[in-house]
């Protein structure tokens, strides 16, 4: 079985009557594996993360992840969205470790283990260029730097799967570019199961192992396609004539899922 698996999953917003956001929607992510998830606006991307996590539940269909029939939200996950929304009036630090003063079992663990999680934290940190910057607040960093914490703190429990929603389009070209290669590194470093949301094909190809293109809604499988360039990837990649060809057909299966 694979590590987060949809199989015939249909859901409205509404409840029973109501238009679908996704109609027999069938994806299976292994565990390890970069997913990507695209396809025209409205098409359900949003609703497959809420639905991964446990944020919202299937009107019919199941969705399992690590073996397990999702019936509440998902503790093993980590989720980062386009907008930080850090804490205006918590350090960085502090925003970074907000999670495990959530979720179980680091919140009956953190006051009296709260230094060795303030030290994963600082490790995490350094690890996507923010060292040192765990004492300043959210107003005092860019844009970029807030997602980078974002990320910090969607990691800082070892989730064992990472949902990302949009997580860098409010950003400018080369702030992105530079977060992609962070999210590279994480992913070789971590080993971590992630599935991203994004309407960026030359992201999606950049970053993962496979990208999945959903139909306008309700939102269902239009194709999936491999993504074969080797890994490690640097952005020199994205000059070339393979993944130019690869980027244009994602686009030509997003005009296709349009109609």
């Amino acid at each position: 079985m694979a590590f987060v698996e949809l199989a015939g999953v249909c859901h409205a917003y509404g409840g029973a009557g109501t238009p679908l956001a996704v109609e027999n929607l069938d994806i299976a992510v292994e565990k390890g594996e970069f997913a990507a998830v695209v396809g025209p606006s409205g098409c359900g991307k949003s609703t497959l993360m809420k639905l991964a996590t446990g944020l919202q539940f299937p009107q019919a269909g199941t969705v399992t992840v690590d073996g397990e029939r999702v019936s509440r939200p998902v503790s093993l996950a980590g989720m980062a969205f386009q907008a930080p929304t850090l804490l205006p009036w918590r350090t960085t630090i502090d925003n970074v470790l907000l999670p495990l003063e959530i979720v179980r079992p680091h919140r009956s663990r953190i006051r009296r283990s709260r230094a060795a999680y303030r030290e994963r934290a600082e490790e995490l940190l350094a690890q996507v260029g923010l060292e040192g910057a765990g004492e300043k607040y959210p107003w005092e960093l860019s844009g970029g730097m807030q997602m980078r914490a974002s990320l910090c703190r969607a990691l800082i429990h070892a989730p064992q799967l990472l949902m990302l929603d949009e997580p860098f389009g409010a950003l400018d070209a080369f702030t992105r570019e530079e977060l992609w290669c962070v999210i590279r590194d994480l992913h070789r470093t971590t080993g971590v199961t992630i599935i991203l949301v994004t309407h960026d094909l030359r992201e999606a190809v950049f970053l993962a192992d496979r990208v999945v293109v959903l139909t306008s809604r309700p939102g269902r499988v239009l194709e999936e396609r491999r993504i074969d360039l080797p890994r490690p990837r640097e952005l020199d990649v994205t000059f070339t004539p393979q993944f130019q060809t690869i980027v244009h057909e994602m686009r030509d299966h997003i005009i296709k899922a349009r109609g």
